[in-house]
């Protein structure tokens, strides 16, 4: 695990600019929820990025998830003194692994701090979803988390 976790963090050095907000190129971190692990986001202009997020599932016992989604930012709907506040939303796909392969779409939305000083975000998010496979049912994941930027 260690080794695949340096050569992603190896891959995102080369391939992201260095910076000094937070609100481009890209991040890591960890997130805790339904969700636990690790929590990745490249921004692809000034207000998407895609997220992603390679956890272990507390919601279904024994499951490993991989989720990614694009995601929309609205800097101008909460003012704050200090930082960026976005509201952000966007729509994802989600894999599961365990007993079963599960597959659906979920449906991200949530409040992203960004602080002015540090290239470091702390987020909140819910995302209903819509579980395909192997049976359809409705799916929530929720928690929080922070990113370092590079």
């Amino acid at each position: 695990m260690k080794k695949k976790f340096l050569i992603i963090a190896t891959i995102a050095l080369l391939l992201s600019p260095v910076i000094n907000a937070q609100d481009s190129g890209f991040g890591a971190g960890l997130m805790f929820g339904t969700q636990t692990g690790l929590s990745l986001k490249m921004w692809t202009g000034e207000t998407t990025a895609i997220a992603a997020g390679m956890s272990w599932s507390f919601a279904e016992q024994g499951y490993f998830n991989i989720h990614a989604d694009m995601l929309l930012h609205r800097f101008n709907l909460i003012p704050v003194n200090d930082g960026k506040l976005p509201v952000y939303f966007g729509l994802g796909l989600k894999l599961g692994f365990g007993n079963d392969i599960h597959m659906g779409i979920r449906v991200p939305i949530g409040l992203n701090y960004m602080f002015d000083e540090v290239p470091i975000d702390i987020f909140v998010e819910v995302a209903p979803g819509l579980q395909l496979t192997p049976a359809t049912a409705f799916a929530l994941d929720g928690g929080l988390g922070a990113r370092y930027y590079f």
